[in-house]
């Protein structure tokens, strides 16, 4: 367990709700959900969560803090939408639901080798570099994050379509070697500089 982790235990033990609100985008929002389970019949993955948004959202006002910060659920949404638009509160379901996941991130509390967090990782790595995807790297390293015999079954099932990228020139070979950036990277990388000590600030402030 985090130091940060048994900080936050430590402030918020009486309340797991007030951690959210504190600590989570939209957090405010979670006490006005009326449980009528719209965003899980709207979510296009709603069959695949482990806990829908509805049941967060009570598991949360129950106080079930391990249950919510240590599940997957979070990690299913795909930012559709469907949620927020259909909501009779109005609740930004959505942004809750990556407030959640960023928080368990924050606090080492995701689960170990969730596919989702990993992938974001590597698609925040790889674009923070130079200001745009290399999409060569990035194919390259998500089909072989699961060891080199799954990356090369992966490379070999998905071959057609890297064709058609290079041909489209979505893709090209010299992107091993570098690849394209913006035009002003130095200005970019302030600005994702100032952009963290903002987060940084934020997270302190309401850390304290």
């Amino acid at each position: 367990m985090s130091d940060l982790n048994t900080a936050m235990i430590e402030q918020y033990r009486n309340s797991f709700l007030q951690e959210v609100e504190a600590n989570v985008e939209e957090g405010e929002w979670v006490k006005m959900c009326m449980q009528c389970g719209v965003c899980a019949g709207s979510c296009p993955l709603g069959n695949a969560w482990e806990h829908p948004p509805q049941e967060i959202f009570m598991m949360i006002r129950a106080g079930k803090r391990e249950e919510v910060l240590g599940s997957e659920s979070m990690w299913m949404c795909t930012s559709c939408y469907n949620c927020i638009a259909r909501c009779p509160r109005g609740l930004p379901v959505t942004h809750i639901m990556h407030g959640l996941a960023h928080y368990a991130q924050r606090l080492g509390l995701v689960p170990r080798n969730q596919p989702t967090q990993r992938f974001a990782q590597m698609f925040w790595d790889n674009l923070s570099k130079k200001g745009r995807v290399n999409e060569l790297k990035l194919g390259m390293s998500l089909y072989f994050m699961n060891g080199f015999g799954e990356g090369i079954k992966t490379s070999l099932k998905m071959k057609d379509i890297g064709l058609n990228m290079f041909k489209a020139k979505r893709m090209s070979p010299t992107e091993a070697f570098g690849g394209h950036k913006v035009k002003d990277l130095a200005g970019f990388q302030k600005m994702i500089k100032k952009a963290k000590e903002l987060e940084d600030a934020r997270i302190q402030k309401s850390d304290n």
